[in-house]
């Protein structure tokens, strides 16, 4: 589900706790930014908030299909996590791999990795980088095959 924004789900919040207050039922700010993430689907607030940021086309969204590499090597997979790290727009973003990838690039042993977290900013690019310059994971949402539709 694409919501509006931050903005609107901290409304619908306030608009929870007015409700349950003429109730008499009390409910802090906090439980209720909780309980309107869990309406929409998310874990929690910080994944909701994540998943909320639609300032950007390239927002990314828990359950998006995404292509990119990670230690250099190219993977196909699917969004299942964020959060939103800090006031600087990272966000930790959870993925797991359609098949394993193998993280060494020496002939002689190999590491594969099937699912992977890294703090990316909101381009899809991790802030850390590797030994030789290069971000740990490049993601991007992954374009439709015209052939599934």
């Amino acid at each position: 589900m694409t919501l509006a924004n931050i903005a609107e789900l901290k409304t619908q919040a306030k608009r929870l706790r007015t409700a349950l207050a003429e109730n008499g039922q009390s409910l802090s700010h906090a439980q209720a930014l909780e309980l309107v993430s869990k309406q929409h689907g998310f874990r929690d607030w910080n994944t909701a908030c994540a998943s909320a940021r639609n300032s950007s086309p390239r927002s990314f969204k828990v359950g998006d299909r995404v292509t990119g590499t990670y230690m250099q090597q190219a993977f196909a997979g699917e969004i299942r996590g964020l959060s939103k790290v800090g006031q600087n727009d990272h966000i930790r973003v959870d993925v797991q791999f359609d098949q394993p990838v193998d993280v060494v690039t020496f002939d002689s042993f190999s590491s594969y990795r099937s699912r992977v977290n890294c703090i990316i900013d909101e381009d899809g690019i991790a802030v850390k980088k590797t030994s030789n310059g290069e971000p740990y994971l490049k993601i991007k949402i992954a374009t439709a095959d015209p052939k599934h539709r």
